[in-house]
């Protein structure tokens, strides 16, 4: 084993989860955290969403509640384009919500 290898941080893990969503699915922060290997830290892939450098291009906004609720408050702008860039995507965002039945992504 190469003693230079190192194992990905926890944050990093979930952004490749978050990175292998396709376009037009959603996951929720608790299936992104179970997939990760993290169970039961779905408030940690709020936080390490929150930590994405600049210039990134994982697309944070397939992420939402296990409800299908966008998590931002209603009338900010981050929920607003939370909510265009899924509908760009042909996802169905309907009073803030995305009915999981229809549109979580099933790996």
């Amino acid at each position: 084993m190469d003693e230079f290898a190192k194992e990905p941080t926890k944050e990093q893990r979930i952004w490749q989860v978050v990175a292998a969503i396709p376009e037009g699915k959603v996951a929720s922060y608790g299936q992104v955290a179970a997939m990760a290997g993290l169970v039961r830290q779905a408030r940690f892939v709020g936080r390490a969403l929150g930590k994405l450098p600049a210039g990134h291009n994982i697309p944070w906004h397939r992420v939402i509640r296990s409800n299908g609720q966008i998590a931002f408050p209603e009338s900010s702008e981050i929920r607003q384009l939370q909510t265009e860039r899924l509908r760009l995507e042909g996802v169905e965002v309907y009073k803030g919500r995305v009915k999981m039945k229809s549109f979580q992504w099933q790996p």
